[in-house]
């Protein structure tokens, strides 16, 4: 057959064969070997099309900055793929939107603005000053290039500009601050009734089908978490500064070398007297100060009590009591002045009056305590451990380096980074997404090993700090993977028991709550006698702010405003599962302060954001509904679930 095709194959036959062969290449197949329009589009914003690949690199940004933010509170499976990429994808189309208005506008981002943006991210820094190796990192977890960034940072900004201006533009009416004022100081009278669950609980037998009924409902509470073991290394300095050993002669070169560091200070015991002055004393004043001070140094000289006279005239609270007492100063702890005056007397002299900030002073010097250098055997221990920590910096940096690399390279064991570098495996037992102890409860470390990285596809993880003021460093891998399972109905039955008894007491304090409710509405008992199986509180007249349990005041708020004389009256039920009637007796409204500068006013601000943000909203809405947009159905990969 293949031969019979291959003779026949010659002349105009094998001429129409080619042409039939090459229109729908020249037509398809070219375009797919160059990546003309070859990618698959998931919508188009007025002609601007949307592809899924970035796509893809935004929604996998999202996951990226949701783990940074909630640390071991991420759960992936908490945010619906198929949802977060419908998200991600509206988000982008208003970004798209965003840029035509703000182009159209004329509105821009320059170039020093976007650096500056850029430097100044929390992200990109370490030790509070930028970081090019972290930027990069950054953008290559997200897939991203510097120009990729730089252009998705522009829109976002050039996204705010708009914002702002459109915030911008809105401002309170006189009658909107009023009435403001008046509700947010509003002050309501309450009453209100607890119903306590607890005493409605019983001891009731419960039907198995209730039991299996709410362990069916109810399944996600019964699931055991998602847990893990870890192998890790870890690499900390202070445990390489303490197999670190420094020899004598290079512990006595460096005392020699700094020997300057270890000369203790002249220290003296002083007293003082202080007659204080304002800052901005007046001559009249000065003179009096002088004439005061003068006439206790003259009574000092004739032999009176330093000490006696400093208790009864100084006006330094914290020494007069002591007689002056200051205790031992050394060079540079006081004022400048003060401190000139003290190490220029000798031991045992009174100083002439010196004047300081704080007022005049006279000074006397008790006692004087030489200056000395500590010799060599007390501070050869300091001197080991910065010899010994500053090797271990250097190690630190070395073998850090040689970790992040040997465990990239061979992604799928830890065995070659214990055998070359000597560190210790270490395994965690089972530990959750809330995290275990010590190190293993530190949000970067919970992040990575529950990552896809880590958990799905098995790899080691990449080098972490947790604590990035500590010289520490750590990469984990799984060792075990236990997936969150339901718990079997026999292991929850007495939970599920207490959680029904406890279900059916809050039901029937709620109804009592509702009969009682209907006996003061119906007329047929007084408040406190309808109340009588309820606990009373009294709140009297309070404002939005009160501390109540929180459905009280939110209720208490919602209501209508009582006739005069009268109360409105509801149920409502607690976090706690307490019931409670809620009583209205009255309500006044705030003080009414705006004036004709009420824009200055802090409501006015509150208000303006407030009243540009729905316009901002309104105006998105329009540009949203006048646009072309065309959405494509989304693909969810199973990688992605």
């Amino acid at each position: 057959m293949l031969q019979s095709i291959r003779d026949r194959a010659q002349g105009w036959i094998a001429w129409v064969i080619v042409i039939l062969i090459s229109i729908p290449f020249a037509l398809w197949g070219i375009q797919s070997y160059l990546g003309i329009n070859g990618e698959t589009v998931t919508a188009t914003v007025n002609g601007v099309e949307l592809t899924e690949r970035d796509l893809d690199r935004r929604v996998q940004q999202t996951r990226m900055e949701l783990r940074e933010r909630l640390g071991a509170a991420y759960d992936p499976a908490a945010f619906d793929s198929a949802e977060l990429r419908r998200m991600v994808r509206e988000e982008m189309i208003r970004e798209v939107l965003l840029i035509d208005v703000s182009q159209r506008l004329g509105l821009r981002v320059s170039d020093q603005e976007l650096k500056l943006r850029i430097l100044s991210e929390p992200a990109f820094q370490r030790d509070g000053r930028f970081d090019n190796e972290a930027f990069q990192r950054l953008l290559q977890l997200q897939g991203m290039s510097e120009q990729q960034f730089v252009e998705q940072l522009r829109r976002q900004l050039t996204g705010t500009q708009l914002i702002r201006a459109v915030v911008a533009s809105e401002f309170p009416t006189r009658l909107e601050l009023e009435q403001f004022q008046r509700l947010s100081a509003q002050q309501r009278g309450i009453d209100y009734a607890r119903f306590v669950a607890a005493d409605y609980l019983s001891d009731e037998p419960i039907a198995d089908e209730t039991i299996e009924t709410y362990y069916q409902e109810h399944a996600e509470r019964f699931r055991s978490p998602e847990q893990v073991k870890l192998d890790y290394v870890v690499l900390d300095v202070a445990d390489l500064a303490k197999g670190i050993e420094i020899d004598e002669a290079a512990l006595r070169e460096a005392y020699a070398a700094e020997q300057g560091r270890f000369v203790m200070p002249e220290q003296r015991q002083v007293r003082h007297l202080l007659i204080a002055l304002p800052q901005q004393a007046d001559d009249e004043q000065v003179a009096a100060a002088e004439r005061e001070i003068a006439a206790l140094r003259a009574r000092i000289l004739e032999g009176e009590s330093f000490a006696d006279l400093a208790a009864e005239y100084s006006d330094d609270p914290g020494s007069a009591a002591e007689g002056g007492e200051l205790g031992l100063i050394e060079p540079g702890m006081m004022d400048p002045v003060f401190d000139e005056a003290v190490f220029s007397l000798p031991e045992g002299g009174l100083s002439e009056p010196v004047r300081t900030r704080f007022g005049y002073h006279l000074i006397e010097v008790e006692a004087v305590r030489p200056g000395e250098t500590q010799p060599f055997e007390a501070v050869r221990e300091q001197l080991h451990e910065e010899q010994a920590r500053a090797q271990a910096e250097s190690l630190y940096y070395d073998l850090g380096e040689r970790l992040a690399t040997l465990s990239y390279e061979r992604p799928d064991s830890l065995e070659p980074v214990v055998e070359e570098l000597g560190l210790e495996l270490r395994q965690s037992d089972w530990i959750g997404r809330e995290g275990g102890e010590g190190l293993l409860a530190e949000p970067g470390v919970l992040s990575a090993a529950f990552s896809d990285e880590v958990l799905v596809e098995g790899n080691n993880s990449e080098l972490i700090e947790p604590d990035h003021e500590r010289l520490s460093a750590v990469v984990v891998r799984v060792r075990d993977h236990r997936e969150s399972a339901q718990r079997p109905l026999e292991t929850v039955r007495e939970e599920i028991v207490a959680a029904l008894r406890e279900q059916r007491a809050q039901q029937a304090a709620m109804a009592a709550a509702e009969a009682a409710l209907a006996q003061v509405r119906d007329g047929e008992a007084e408040w406190s006698e309808a109340m009588a199986a309820a606990v009373i509180e009294s709140a009297g007249l309070v404002g939005r702010g009160a501390v109540l349990p929180e459905a009280v005041l939110d209720l208490a708020f919602k209501l209508p405003a009582p006739q005069s004389g009268e109360s409105e009256l509801e149920a409502v039920a607690l976090a706690d599962g307490d019931a409670v009637v809620v009583r209205l007796t009255q309500v006044e409204d705030g003080e009414v302060t705006v004036d004709r500068d009420g824009a200055t006013l802090p409501e006015a601000g509150l208000l303006a954001e407030l009243a540009g943000r729905d316009l901002y909203d309104a105006l998105l809405a329009d540009i949203e509904r006048r646009a072309e947009i065309t959405r494509e159905p989304l693909s969810v990969d199973d990688d992605q679930l």
